[in-house]
């Protein structure tokens, strides 16, 4: 598919052989017609939405370290390292603080971070409010409104990559954004990959751009397609595990996790042969409910039963709604190794009741709560954050790069001025052979089925297309010609 440079034909070509051009080139394969179709539209129309998950996302990935310029203060203490009072004590001193609400949870960091004491608000809906204590002094060093223990900075920039702030219409936004990227992603690739000509050094050629070209679309397009190459698995893994949580996406991907029995285990904590109860959110939160009756004191007897069974780490303890439910120890390590085991504790009897370990979950239920924390750049610590980063940076690039394109082949001549390029021609579809067809439709259709986002958009986007595509063929046939008049023959004299 690459464009005959002229200064490469003989210097007297015959004239009824003219070098071939672009879209001859073009034509000349069906399916190499289709996806530059494919890839231009789709990069024309879902670029914008694209560029504001990228910046958003780049955002977020710098949450911890904006934890720490704004909330420094409550989130670690400055004399690790000491001998840490009891829970109990800690948790007096947050109820001290913070008078109202029902005890949830206890979180307990490493050594030099607080401890963090939630207490939930009927007012306040999915939120919290989180004390911070320091765990060496069972100081209260402050009060946040939380969302699953993420600090109203990073809520407010999570809800921004997700949804706009625009509540449930926004999250139509970053699902169609994630449907369309991996389209994007592969389609671009296989672009790249046909515009290369030989076997030697192919993989050269694809990760890097072709310097040769001094200015102008060829120069644009090697910056564009192998900064391309080097982010597409990256793009790939964004795209789909941002699908696995969101609205219409998330929602199959949820009821194919349960007809393959493969969700995170539930962990039973009834003492009394209750039901089990569910366990928490993808964000962290261990779904305990609001607790009464239920002595806090316990907490140290709790966390000391943990600790004996192998909890080792930043834990969460699930306050129980009464006595007829144990107490929940969850590890609250995503880093990798991950340290994401359970365990049901029954303070009265010092026994575990229950335990969950994340090497017996599920594979897809482990691969879905990596890749999920990935995404959110928790799995590798800094390195996760500086890999996201340079995704984000990376495709805002190749979008750039590619409306530049766009501009770059606009006509210029005098009778053929235009502010962009000339789309692809139509029809592309209709050159490939009948069995891809055969094939392809079903996939399709079985695609678009599973990511509603990208099979309604897709279907509208052909009804338009066919509709124009009907109007201008109609528009550009010739007027029929009239019959000259015949004059009649002269009568005979």
């Amino acid at each position: 598919m690459s464009v005959t440079d002229v200064s490469d034909q003989p210097a007297e070509a015959p004239a009824a052989s003219p070098p071939p051009t672009r879209s001859t080139n073009r034509r000349s394969s069906g399916l190499g017609a289709l996806l530059v179709r494919l890839h231009f539209y789709t990069g024309v129309l879902v670029a914008p939405f694209l560029l504001v998950a990228a910046v958003t996302g780049l955002l977020y990935t710098a949450t911890p370290q904006l934890d720490q310029i704004f909330y420094g203060d409550k989130l670690t203490v400055a004399h690790a390292g000491a001998t840490a009072k009891p829970l109990a004590e800690q948790v007096a001193a947050a109820r001290a603080a913070h008078p109202d609400g029902s005890l949830m949870s206890v979180i307990v960091g490493d050594a030099d971070a607080t401890t963090q004491v939630v207490f939930s608000m009927p007012e306040l809906g999915e939120k919290q409010h989180t004390i911070y204590v320091d765990p060496y002094t069972a100081e209260a060093k402050g009060t946040l409104t939380t969302w699953w223990g993420s600090t109203p900075a990073t809520t407010w920039l999570d809800d921004l990559h997700r949804n706009l702030h625009l509540g449930d219409l926004g999250r139509y936004y970053s699902e169609f954004a994630a449907s369309w990227l991996w389209v994007l992603a592969l389609g671009g690739l296989a672009l790249w990959w046909r515009r290369q000509r030989g076997a030697n050094q192919k993989a050269r050629r694809l990760l890097l751009p072709d310097l040769t070209a001094r200015k102008g679309v060829r120069r644009t397009r090697g910056w564009h397609a192998a900064t391309g190459a080097w982010i597409a698995v990256g793009l790939l893994i964004l795209s789909a595990t941002g699908l696995t949580w969101s609205r219409y996406a998330g929602g199959n991907f949820d009821n194919a996790l349960t007809a393959l029995d493969a969700h995170q285990p539930q962990l039973a904590t009834a003492l009394t042969g209750g039901a089990p109860a569910a366990g928490g959110g993808h964000h962290g939160g261990s779904g305990v409910g609001e607790a009464s009756a239920v002595d806090p004191a316990a907490a140290d007897t709790v966390l000391r039963i943990a600790r004996d069974h192998g909890l080792a780490g930043p834990v969460e303890i699930g306050i129980p709604e009464d006595a007829t439910s144990a107490w929940t120890v969850t590890q609250v390590d995503n880093t990798w190794p991950v340290h994401l085991d359970r365990a049901a504790i029954d303070p009265a009897t010092s026994t575990v009741v229950a335990r969950s370990n994340f090497a017996d979950w599920p594979l897809l239920a482990q691969l879905s709560k990596l890749g999920i924390q990935a995404h959110m750049g928790r799995l590798f610590g800094i390195a996760n954050q500086i890999l996201l980063a340079a995704l984000a940076l990376g495709l805002l690039c190749v979008i750039v790069w590619g409306y530049r394109m766009w501009w770059q082949r606009r006509p210029t001549r005098t009778d053929r001025r235009a502010t962009v390029g000339t789309p692809p021609e139509r029809g592309a579809w209709q050159k490939l052979p009948a069995w891809a067809i055969a094939i392809g439709v079903p996939v399709v259709f079985a695609i678009g089925w599973t990511l509603p986002m990208f099979g309604i958009p897709l279907a509208a986007f052909l009804v338009i297309d066919a509709i124009i595509s009907t109007a201008r063929g109609r528009r550009d046939q010739p007027a029929p010609v009239s019959p000259a008049p015949v004059s009649p023959a002269p009568a005979d004299q």
